[in-house]
């Protein structure tokens, strides 16, 4: 018996210029290249379009009556949908200061015309392979269980994983998707960019400061990554920690151990993986002089009960 091969799914660019003969060029270029082609004379327009379906890459004239290119694409990108779909400026404008510009609206690309389209093909199949690329890690990430989410530089949520989702709207009083970055926080990224991740101090809302921020690094042009983790207010007495030679984490990792708690739970309290859980508690065995986690859960209950 034969199996049926279901067709590959065609690509959808959205061609957005108010140049019919551009337009024409682009639309049978890309369909002869095996893509769906929808097109837009103006901004406006295409946001009609968006509005009704997602497409994969978005050819963006630069230079348009009305809503321009720049202001276009910064439109595409404060929808968290659209947030991570491509978008490839073509203009006649070369000047650096204009690329500079397409650039910082979100776009990934520059093309000048008049258009080559053996060039233009060329640089839609790498962008389309790297935005496959980020979708298939942020599915991963969202099956994982990890606490991480992007903005861009004015702080807006471009994407959550749905645990990160559940802490912003239980945190925020709203939808996660309305997210932004208070200005305290704003300042607290630009001085985390400079620094680089790993010096970075983690940062709290003023009215949550329980809820804790840390920064990850820039994923993408115009995207930060930032990891959540929620502060439950437990850990082992600070001079005990520091007696047995513990980190502060460790301390922590210990102190729910104690209550009970199991790796995966301690791992959803403090924001961390299971994995990064269970190589925390091999350190705590190893400086606690201990095999399992039922005598190291007896030397933290009786540190507690020696300091209430």
């Amino acid at each position: 018996m034969l199996m049926s091969i279901e067709p590959k799914k065609r690509d959808v660019a959205l061609v957005v210029d108010d140049s019919p003969e551009t337009l024409r060029l682009l639309t049978d270029a890309l369909d002869g290249a095996g893509m769906t082609v929808m097109v837009a004379l103006d901004g406006a327009a295409a946001m009609r379009i968006v509005d009704q379906i997602t497409p994969d890459i978005v050819l963006l004239d630069a230079v348009m009556p009305g809503i321009d290119g720049f202001e276009t694409c910064r439109r595409l990108k404060r929808d968290a949908g659209l947030a991570n779909v491509p978008v490839i400026f073509m203009t006649g404008l070369a000047e650096t200061e204009h690329i500079v510009r397409g650039l910082d609206a979100g776009g990934v690309d520059y093309v000048t015309k008049p258009i080559v389209i053996e060039e233009m093909l060329a640089r839609i199949r790498v962008h389309l392979g790297n935005a496959r690329l980020t979708q298939s890690a942020r599915a991963a990430l969202d099956v994982s269980g990890r606490f991480l989410f992007a903005v861009d530089r004015q702080g807006h949520l471009l994407w959550a994983t749905p645990q990160a989702q559940k802490l912003l709207a239980d945190h925020h009083g709203a939808q996660a998707d309305d997210f932004v970055l208070p200005p305290s926080l704003l300042q607290w990224l630009e001085q985390a960019k400079g620094k680089g991740s790993a010096k970075s101090q983690a940062a709290s809302l003023p009215d949550s400061p329980q809820l804790r921020f840390y920064y990850m690094g820039e994923t993408a042009p115009n995207e930060f990554l930032l990891r959540l983790s929620k502060e439950a207010g437990t850990a082992l007495p600070p001079e005990f920690t520091s007696e047995l030679g513990l980190t502060t984490r460790e301390g922590e990792v210990l102190a729910w151990l104690s209550k009970g708690k199991t790796n995966r739970d301690i791992a959803q309290i403090l924001g961390l993986s299971p994995r990064t859980v269970d190589k925390h508690l091999e350190q705590i065995y190893a400086k606690l002089g201990v095999e399992n986690r039922t005598a190291a859960a007896a030397i933290a209950a009786n540190a507690t009960r020696r300091n209430s």
